[in-house]
């Protein structure tokens, strides 16, 4: 096997445009405002949140090792470095948190961390340059893609998915890194690893574009991760092992059997797995009790909430989660495991998740209670898998199994129309399990049961009412009608909640709203790419004069790339070719000039 340094250099050697290429490495040098002037000490909170309450820790699998790819560290980084680990995230080396757990070990980590303990309280040492020695970081680019003035929008796209695709054999051992079998697409920028929602949405423009061979690849590579872990996580880097992200593989099998990539049944064994995990320990509930992913309401009824099973800061975010959860008045490992399980959402951050102030406006971060609510899109999409597994019991031959799946389907249908659906509002909100009632607000969760066909064509013509009057902005579909500062809030539109909204909208007959959204989602990426040369994670709905812009709020700077936008957009234009959006090139204006 080759060494760290070894595959290190290999990276830097390789050509930056090979296909499947690891972006390369450079050593870990400090970037954080405060690198030249690193604090001796730790916040004491930041010690203290380290040590995780056991009541509130079930354990989580180990990285699985595959042959022929190197092993990942059977450690998360946090887990691996203790205390090396929480005075790097605490420092300030680093201006995002995400790099050090995504950092290249130099030697064995357990080596490394000898070494730190061995050398910490000598004279002269200094945090940074022991980290530099020991630790190599991916570089981000600053753009993902340089845009070629002669390329359509789409054409663009199509060129990006090289650029986004890794491939395992590449992975360099030690790190946080877990292996696949297949080559992979990841989101971009920051986001170097295969993400599990967003994956469903670059799957679409795979497709569009032709790219059938990538898609098999990442239906197997989910398939593998439900064999070796029974869960599909968050992400590839073992810190996310401890959570999964809205559960959409059912949605993938049924695109491969659209396009003929694979019998129906194939997977079957895969969303079994799956559907077990959300579900594990329903059957011990009694009314008004929960347990991980599963809440029993006091009439009987069972719905899912978004959970983690670890109640500390998330590795990826360190002493952002510290600062939070030191705002706020609760128990620092409730907030901790509230923030995880918002990050299992999807949504990470809204006020979806946050209590509202006395004056109605969104309350801090701290007062985030992502497990105390029943979330419309989670449920729709667990109602759609259970639906999707009676069918393909059935066609199985496996009567009992169909007949079991197409119970908890109806069961959960009532439960929804029952606790879900604002009759007020006109639309499917979330629930507030602890306190017994609807949520308020109106979010763009609406649209999933349209989607996935859970709701009835009166619902949905109630539901497109309330989204042309409160959600449809200049740009596209808004995410909620609320301004946190929070990036799934307002200004923001991201696209895969264009698609779930077009997409559901044209299966109830509403194809006018559908072109609406489609329309001025598709002017709004266009416009951003006609002046800035790339698509983004996230896009404001409402111009700046006469120019679309790129999104804000959140943890980190906006990213480019961008996977899931690219699979969504190049969808849209293959449903309304004749757009405008198609024939946009970088750099030409709205009138060719």
């Amino acid at each position: 096997m080759r060494s760290n340094r070894d595959a290190i250099r290999a990276a830097q050697d390789s050509p930056s445009g090979t296909a499947h290429a690891v972006p390369p490495v450079t050593p870990a040098a400090p970037d954080g405002p405060n690198a030249q002037a690193v604090a001796e000490g730790v916040h004491p909170a930041a010690e203290a949140a380290t040590r995780e309450p056991a009541v509130t820790r079930l354990p989580c699998p180990p990285p699985h090792r595959l042959e022929g790819c190197a092993h990942a560290d059977a450690l998360s980084p946090a887990e691996r470095y203790g205390e090396l680990f929480v005075r790097v995230q605490a420092s300030g080396i680093f201006a995002d948190s995400k790099t050090f757990p995504d950092c290249l070990p130099l030697a064995p980590p357990e080596e490394i961390l000898d070494r730190y303990r061995r050398q910490r309280d000598l004279p002269g040492f200094a945090l940074e340059a022991f980290v530099a020695e020991h630790f190599a970081r991916s570089t981000v680019p600053d753009s993902h893609y340089v845009s070629n003035r002669d390329e359509s929008l789409r054409e663009h796209i199509d060129s990006l998915w090289p650029v986004l695709t890794r491939d395992p054999i590449d992975h360099p051992p030690w790190c946080s890194l877990l292996p696949l079998p297949h080559p992979y697409v990841v989101p971009g920028g920051r986001f170097g690893e295969l993400y599990y929602w967003d994956s469903y949405f670059t799957m679409l423009g795979l497709e569009a574009s032709g790219r059938h061979d990538l898609v098999r690849a990442m239906a197997d590579n989910f398939a593998y991760l439900l064999d070796s872990y029974g869960l599909v996580p968050n992400g590839t880097r073992s810190y996310y092992l401890s959570r999964s992200q809205p559960p959409v593989f059912t949605l993938m099998t049924e695109l491969f059997e659209a396009q003929g990539l694979e019998p129906p049944h194939a997977y079957l064994p895969h969303l079994r797995a799956e559907h077990a995990f959300w579900m594990d320990g329903a059957e011990r509930l009694s009314p008004g009790t929960a347990h991980r992913r599963v809440v029993r309401l006091p009439d009987g009824s069972l719905l899912n909430r978004y959970w983690d099973d670890h109640a500390r800061p998330r590795e990826e975010s360190f002493l952002e989660d510290v600062v939070t959860a030191h705002r706020g008045d609760r128990p620092a490992h409730l907030v901790f495991r509230d923030l995880r399980a918002a990050a299992e959402s999807g949504w990470d951050f809204s006020s979806r998740w946050l209590d509202a102030s006395d004056s109605g406006t969104p309350a801090s971060l701290s007062t985030i209670r992502t497990t105390a609510i029943l979330p419309i899109d989670l449920n729709a999409l667990l109602w759609h898998a259970e639906t999707r597994l009676a069918t393909l019991c059935e066609r199985a031959g496996d009567a009992a199994g169909a007949a079991r799946y197409a119970a908890m389907a109806h069961a959960r249908r009532e439960a929804v129309e029952r606790h879900l659906w604002h009759p007020e509002l006109g639309a499917f909100v979330d629930y507030d399990w602890h306190r017994g009632a609807r949520r308020q607000c109106l979010t763009a969760a609406t649209v999933m049961p349209l989607f996935v066909g859970l709701a009835s064509d009166h619902q949905a013509a109630a539901i497109g009412a309330a989204l042309r009057t409160r959600l449809l902005a200049e740009g596209g579909l808004a995410t909620t009608c609320v301004r946190s500062g929070e990036q799934w809030d307002q200004p923001n539109g991201w696209a895969p909640l264009q698609w779930l909204a077009i997409q559901g909208l044209r299966r109830h007959g509403d194809e006018a709203l559908a072109h609406e959204i489609a329309d001025r989602w598709l002017s709004t990426v266009a416009g951003l790419y006609r002046r800035e040369y790339k698509l983004v994670e996230k896009y404001r709905l409402r111009r700046k004069g006469c120019h679309a812009l790129g999104g804000g709020g959140g943890e980190y700077p906006l990213q480019d790339g961008f996977g899931w936008t690219n699979g969504v957009v190049a969808m849209l234009l293959q449903h309304y070719p004749e757009h405008p959006a198609a024939g946009t090139r970088a750099g030409v204006g709205a009138n060719g000039s």
